[in-house]
């Protein structure tokens, strides 16, 4: 089978993206293919044939289906990221379908990246991935971390 994206995939910027679970050898290679190294997983379980790409990296942060994560996840994640950047290497991050979770994650790494207002990352995400964050639980983490960060 040749490489095809995992459902719901898209970049947010030039080495981060985000999409649901990967559920195919295929859509490992395909994440190769494009760049991506590091593959953070915020489900519970770890995904299908996460070992059948090697050069795909897999991190695993749990969080439980429609939660929001917790500022120490938020840290880790966005410590994942900066790891890879300065390796000039992509990261993607899935939940199950890849908005609540996975959005959450993408509008956390927004905030600090381009230090912008939670809410400014929320509809930024919404916009590239309509659908995503999906609790208010998840809308007041992000906002949370905005001022968290904002508080330096």
């Amino acid at each position: 089978m040749p490489p095809v994206p995992p459902h719901n995939f898209s970049w947010v910027t030039p080495r981060l993206a985000g999409m649901a679970m990967p559920r195919l050898p295929a859509h490992y290679q395909y994440l190769h293919q494009n760049g991506i190294r590091h593959l953070v997983s915020l489900c519970e379980g770890k995904p299908p044939y996460h070992d059948t790409c090697p050069g795909v990296r897999l991190h695993h942060i749990r969080i439980a289906d429609f939660c929001p994560p917790s500022l120490q996840q938020i840290e880790r994640f966005l410590q994942i990221v900066e790891d890879a950047s300065a390796k000039a290497e992509g990261v993607g991050v899935h939940c199950l379908h890849g908005y609540g979770r996975s959005g959450t994650m993408l509008a956390c790494y927004l905030v600090k990246a381009q230090k912008i207002t939670g809410v400014d990352a929320i509809q930024e995400i919404r916009r590239l991935r309509p659908g995503s964050i999906e609790t208010s639980e998840q809308e007041k983490a992000i906002i949370q971390f905005h001022h968290h960060i904002k508080g330096r």
